[in-house]
């Protein structure tokens, strides 16, 4: 399977683009209408690739049929992730494709403006986006649609779709209580003002799929995920790296064919979806990379960024480095969201340093079901499912640190904050 989100060379101008191909599904869309075009979006199978994985189609009719006078189009590029970097790949790669798919996206849902938003320290992807959009105003492909760039901070949340509204409209990343379907942009007390808010590789998507049709994307993938996803590859492996894979792909062939394995003697702990899906023991690597795979053993796809650690890694100490990015990423609107992560992140690194006992392990469990009440986004339940999955299948390395013993060696564990790729090394840029 070629790749089509990811080309092997960079596109990097507006004709490069129309030569591969850009500018039919466009075009295709214009000749069959805003409702042909959501059929067709259904009919392939398009789910969200920020994380939920809920269909594109349904997504899009609902904002249709919205009464509303007034609505948005909105791409989600702020990727704060850790452990991802498909959407910038995506940017840097081809820009062209994202905007022409918000213009079929606006199309579709009757949008009257659309809106970009990427962290400003994204200077390559902003620069790329700038100059994309620039080069097909000129040549009169956007047409009247007003697409604007919103340059946001460096917080975690700035990638919830709530904050990101927020964020747009000029205050803080700090998640509203209503969904962008109900409360989108710029409302007042008389429009609301919906929004439709999907994820860079989502928008990607959907030029390929109307130039070629929703029988070649279900051609692809499986029959409950189709289509390909950008998956992002770090940690304990040889080689780092993004690629573009079909879904239902065995995770054992992103770790071991992608990443080229682990160093000599050592074998996978586990595999962790950014900081927001349970761990993926290493005896279940074999399990499809879809949604429904993912689901049937309790975790989940997230953004397709995949750490892996392998067994010199003691998971205590995971979830301390993981939860403590979480405590420190909560906006504080929810208490129990920002007590919970503090108490987890805390308990965990007293177990790991060697000072905790069972008591800790039990306060750890009693927070899990507490973590998520009144949230607002879903940090917290993020938090939930990492510390259950630690709880359960790793407790072997917990029932070492309840007789005051630390975790054996120096091995320090961070959270891969990438800031770029080298490409030549194999390896991601951190923070």
């Amino acid at each position: 399977m070629p790749p089509f989100l990811l080309p092997d060379e960079p596109i990097l101008s507006l004709d490069g683009y129309l030569d591969a191909g850009g500018g039919r599904g466009l075009e295709r869309a214009l000749a069959i209408g805003p409702k042909e075009v959501i059929a067709t979006i259904r009919e392939s199978g398009l789910r969200g690739r920020g994380g939920a994985g809920f269909p594109t189609g349904v997504k899009w009719a609902g904002l249709r049929a919205d009464p509303s006078q007034t609505r948005y189009v909105v791409a989600n590029g702020a990727e704060g992730e850790p452990g991802t970097y498909k959407d910038r790949a995506l940017l840097r790669r081809n820009p062209y494709q994202l905007i022409e798919g918000m213009q079929i996206a606006a199309f579709a849902v009757g949008a009257a403006a659309a809106y970009i938003g990427v962290k400003a320290r994204f200077t390559a992807e902003v620069a790329a986006l700038k100059g994309a959009l620039a080069e097909m105003a000129d040549v009169g492909i956007t047409g009247d649609l007003p697409i604007g760039i919103a340059e946001g901070p460096d917080d975690y949340l700035f990638g919830e779709e709530k904050a990101l509204l927020e964020v747009i409209e000029g205050g803080d990343p700090l998640p509203r209580l209503y969904p962008p379907h109900i409360r989108g942009l710029f409302a007042d007390s008389g429009q609301s003002n919906p929004a439709v808010v999907n994820n860079v590789e989502t928008l990607s998507n959907v030029p390929h799929i109307l130039a070629n049709g929703a029988d070649w994307f279900r051609a692809m993938g499986t029959a409950d995920s189709p289509g390909t996803m950008v998956f992002t590859i770090s940690g304990d492996v040889r080689r780092e790296a993004v690629v573009e894979l079909e879904m239902g792909t065995p995770l054992s062939f992103l770790v071991y064919g992608v990443g080229e394995g682990l160093a000599a003697g050592r074998r996978v702990k586990a595999a962790v979806s950014g900081v927001s899906n349970r761990p993926v023991p290493g005896r279940l690597l074999d399990e499809p990379l879809s949604f429904e795979g993912m689901e049937r053993i309790g975790s989940g796809l997230g953004s397709g960024g995949l750490i892996v650690y392998d067994d010199t890694a003691c998971m205590a100490k995971v979830g301390h480095a993981l939860s403590s990015f979480l405590f420190e990423e909560s906006c504080g609107q929810c208490p129990p969201c920002k007590l919970g992560t503090e108490e987890i992140a805390d308990r965990l690194g007293a177990l790991a340093a060697g000072r905790g006992d069972a008591g800790d392990v039990g306060e750890i469990a009693a927070w899990t079901q507490r973590v998520t009440d009144a949230n607002r986004c879903g940090l917290g339940a993020g938090q939930q499912v990492l510390a259950e999955g630690i709880l359960e299948d790793f407790a072997a390395d917990l029932a070492h640190h309840i007789g005051g013993e630390p975790c054996p060696g120096e091995r320090e564990i961070r959270v891969p904050r990438m800031t770029g790729y080298d490409a030549a090394a194999g390896r991601f840029i951190y923070a």
